[in-house]
């Protein structure tokens, strides 16, 4: 496994737990049609994967039926209404980004989150100084395919092959594996329908600290 001279992480689920203010804005939209709210808990597993994911969740809808494209505009428009209401870190984040800092390895964003809302956000949360944001529609195309990830390392002026990337969603380690970059999966994260044992990561960490951890005995050797 190389060693990191960057480390890119996805946002929602792996930096932030996002998941409280988009299952409100899908709430909404349940109670705007006299439906009583989905539990959060049968949401949040479902956060990773936006809208798609959401309001399959919630509705039981998918992309390709014909309701998807006006349901995911009203979507959208809740979430950004009320964008960092509960939204947080996950516990420990901050200590990680810290000491990252510390030993002097570059961090960065990389997201299938559009811009629209990156963008407001990422402040928000205290993550402005990140090295690096890519959204979802920085490039032509989302992850899984990878070229976000290559775009985080050409910013970085860093190969990709000297980067990690971090993310709680297969489509995150698919990427990576794309890239050609040390793919982690965060088990603290939302991790969707599989088992981040299922996704054929570099590795699992079942904690933000312990990833530090294991990032300062790599650096270390």
């Amino acid at each position: 496994m190389q060693n990191p001279k960057a480390i890119l992480f996805d946002l929602d689920g792996t930096l932030a737990d996002t998941a409280p203010d988009l299952a409100a804005a899908l709430n909404k939209m349940r109670e705007a049609r006299h439906l009583l709210p989905a539990a959060y808990e049968s949401l949040r597993q479902y956060a990773s994967a936006g809208a798609r994911g959401l309001i399959g969740a919630g509705f039981g809808i998918t992309p390709e039926s014909k309701e998807y494209e006006a349901l995911k505009v009203e979507f959208l428009n809740n979430y950004e209404s009320a964008i960092n209401v509960h939204s947080r870190l996950f516990e420990n984040v901050s200590a990680l980004l810290k000491g990252l800092d510390e030993l002097g390895v570059p961090w960065g964003i990389v997201t299938n989150k559009a811009a629209r809302f990156t963008d407001p956000l990422v402040p928000l949360l205290g993550l402005q100084h990140s090295a690096c944001t890519v959204s979802g529609d920085t490039t032509p195309h989302a992850k899984p395919h990878p070229a976000p990830l290559l775009e985080a390392a050409k910013r970085l002026d860093i190969a990709p092959g000297n980067c990690w990337y971090i993310g709680d969603d297969l489509r995150d380690i698919q990427a990576g594996y794309a890239a050609g970059m040390v793919t982690i999966a965060a088990a603290w994260g939302y991790c969707g329908a599989t088992e981040p044992t299922h996704w054929k990561a570099d590795a699992i960490m079942d904690s933000p600290l312990e990833l530090l951890e294991f990032i300062r005995a790599k650096l270390d050797r």
